[in-house]
């Protein structure tokens, strides 16, 4: 679920391998552990600001972006959990700050992850859930209008559904991915992404598939929770360029989001339903034009305009980095690709690197109409991850002319070798994990 942790020679890096090594298993979902622990730190998320709770598969930590983005604009103060982290792992945890949020420190996260240590005893549990504790005992501690937080994992039995009463429970796109967890079956992914919903509490759904659709529709009807669903309850479309939102309470007609993608109008259209769904925050469209115009969400498709890595592409060259890995991933990836092409058209290589236990095939198959060229990489310091020979034969099974290189960098290195008429637009993608190491790699981590 994590990025590789920090240096282990530094205090917090120490603390991070010691709390991962009390239990076996690295995902193990299951709320009693969590139960017992908040209890022992006297129940922390029960003095929580006003929480917003995003579950799915796709556009979580895109959505909450957004969210963030907007209730900022709005003069809120906003404290954020969202997992995994690209770099370090204070990128977890947000602290809402008059004027804006910052990362915690490594001293106050360190305290924290101590203090959930002490209150935990020894006793067997995961280190997401001890992360979960600390955001929830930093976000008790700090003063806040709204926390945002994100599901690490399904929902039902996450270590984040301790929340009893969240102002909004949201769930983004649902698809196929983590299978060895939630089901094989998209009614059963859907049915533990619907187990953050709770009794009478306002439910913003994504567009879905119909069998996610009707998993949640019928959990929502049984807990008297009110459904608004992308083209029932709300519309966002996009006109002339600009994103044009409509629910019951009027239209809006909104610049387009920074973040590339026609997926991501479809992600603010989810944030801005959950904030008009709500009447505890007063948000005006000025606040929600700024949100959606100044959202950040390193990774989803985004521009390497500068930086080492470029120094070792072919000079002109464009680079995206993108942290999909799934098939739905590849799709939103794919079509952002090909509206890239419609506006200025260059050859495309994949640079791809995968997780052993992620669909390489479904993924791979959404750039076989775009591009024929894939370079397999070996994702550095992951013991889970493809090898490339295997993400190669995925390629080759594909219809694909694929390569293998020892690293991101050695990738870039062998497409400077080349000789193009126009220089390539280049995707590094296919791991949240990948997608990591490239921005430390590169120089630009996320701040």
């Amino acid at each position: 679920m994590n990025a590789p942790a920090p240096r282990p020679s530094s205090p917090l890096g120490e603390l991070i391998a010691r709390l991962s090594a009390l239990h076996p298993k690295r995902i193990d979902l299951d709320l009693e552990r969590m139960h017992r622990l908040l209890a022992g730190l006297d129940h922390p998320e029960r003095k929580l600001p006003p929480v917003i709770h995003v579950a799915g598969t796709n556009g979580k930590g895109s959505t909450i972006a957004y969210l963030r983005a907007i209730l900022e604009a709005a003069a809120l103060r906003v404290h954020v959990f969202t997992s995994p982290y690209l770099v370090r792992i204070n990128e977890c945890f947000r602290l809402g700050r008059t004027g804006g949020g910052v990362l915690v420190g490594d001293d106050d996260l360190t305290t924290a992850l101590e203090v959930c240590e002490r209150a935990n005893a020894g006793a067997p549990i995961t280190i997401f859930e001890i992360q979960t504790a600390a955001a929830f005992c930093l976000f008790a501690q700090h003063p806040a209008d709204v926390v945002l937080l994100e599901v690490g994992l399904g929902g039902r039995l996450d270590s984040t559904n301790v929340i009893e009463a969240p102002l909004v429970t949201v769930i983004a796109p649902v698809s196929m991915d983590h299978t060895e967890f939630l089901g094989d079956t998209l009614t059963a992914i859907a049915r533990e992404k619907a187990g953050i919903i709770k009794r009478g509490v306002p439910v913003i759904c994504a567009e879905q598939p119909p069998e996610a659709i009707a998993v949640i529709e019928q959990a929502a009807k049984r807990l008297h929770a009110p459904l608004y669903s992308a083209g029932e309850g709300w519309h966002v479309n996009v006109e002339r360029g600009r994103l044009v939102y409509q629910d019951e309470r009027g239209l809006m007609d909104l610049a387009a989001p920074k973040l590339f993608g026609r997926h991501q109008f479809d992600n603010a259209g989810l944030a801005i339903a959950t904030l008009r769904a709500q009447s505890v925050f007063k948000v005006d469209a000025a606040a929600f034009e700024a949100g959606i115009v100044n959202a950040e969400w390193p990774a989803r498709m985004q521009r390497l305009a500068s930086g080492t890595l470029l120094e070792h592409a072919p000079q002109g060259s464009e680079i995206w980095l993108d942290g999909g890995h799934n098939a739905e991933g590849g799709r939103v990836a794919a079509a952002a690709l090909g509206d890239l092409e419609e506006r200025v058209s260059r050859p495309l290589v994949v640079i791809a690197g995968m997780m052993a236990n992620k669909d390489a095939g479904g993924f791979l198959a959404n750039f076989a109409g775009l591009t024929r060229h894939i370079i397999a990489v070996q994702i550095p310091g992951r013991d889970g991850a493809m090898p490339p020979d295997r993400l190669a034969d995925a390629a080759r099974a594909l219809g694909m002319r694929v390569e293998t290189t020892s690293s991101v960098e050695a990738a870039l290195r062998a497409l400077a070798r080349l000789t193009y008429e126009v220089p390539p637009r280049i995707l590094i993608t296919g791991s949240l994990y990948l997608a990591g190491h490239v921005l430390a790699a590169n120089g630009t981590p996320p701040g």
